[in-house]
């Protein structure tokens, strides 16, 4: 199991961040969530079936993005409902100023510098970020799982969101409109922010 730590490292640039600004400078607002979900699920504070996500445990998180995250979601609700809503709250525009105030991130785009790149990479290749921070949720899907057998061709990925249309535009022919929200990458939803 994958733990968060959310005191971060000190590395040889400065200050030191925790892995919730490692991410942001990885994916920007929606990577952010998407790791703040991973960590709350790992902790049994949220489940995830379905592409929902469900509060069950009875920890109020003391981290502001996981509290907005929670609060989120206060009955089953899709992924990229909760992705959606949380990239644009408050929580995250205050950890993206914060990098901004180190030089970590442009002012204007919220895209990283330089610095924010090389600091990055450089802890990403000391090994203080989380996989799923750095990667997305893709990053905790066994290797093998998302590529196949050795030697197998890589499936593209926009091939299966197609595949989901052109199955819902046949029941919709037939009459059976369907909307399962399974049509939508990354973790269950929300597409990413790379």
């Amino acid at each position: 199991m994958t733990r968060i730590f959310l005191s971060g490292k000190a590395d040889s640039c400065g200050e030191s961040l925790h892995a919730y600004q490692y991410a942001y400078l990885a994916g920007g607002g929606p990577r952010v969530v998407e790791s703040a979900i991973v960590a709350l699920i790992e902790r049994g504070t949220l489940s995830l079936g379905a592409a929902r996500l469900r509060v069950i445990g009875e920890e109020h998180p003391a981290h502001p993005l996981e509290l907005a995250v929670v609060l989120a979601c206060p009955r089953s609700k899709p992924v990229r409902e909760v992705i959606e809503a949380v990239k644009y709250s408050s929580e995250v525009d205050e950890l993206a100023r914060r990098l901004v105030s180190l030089g970590l991130v442009r002012r204007r785009r919220r895209k990283p510098t330089r610095a924010g790149r090389r600091r990055l990479a450089d802890a990403a290749s000391a090994g203080h970020v989380p996989a799923y921070a750095l990667h997305g949720p893709a990053a905790l899907v066994p290797r093998s799982a998302r590529r196949g057998p050795d030697g197998a061709e890589p499936v593209p990925d926009a091939l299966g969101r197609t595949l989901i249309r052109m199955g819902k535009a046949l029941d919709d022919d037939r009459g059976h409109g369907t909307d399962n929200g399974a049509d939508a990458g990354g973790f269950g939803g929300g597409g990413g922010g790379d």
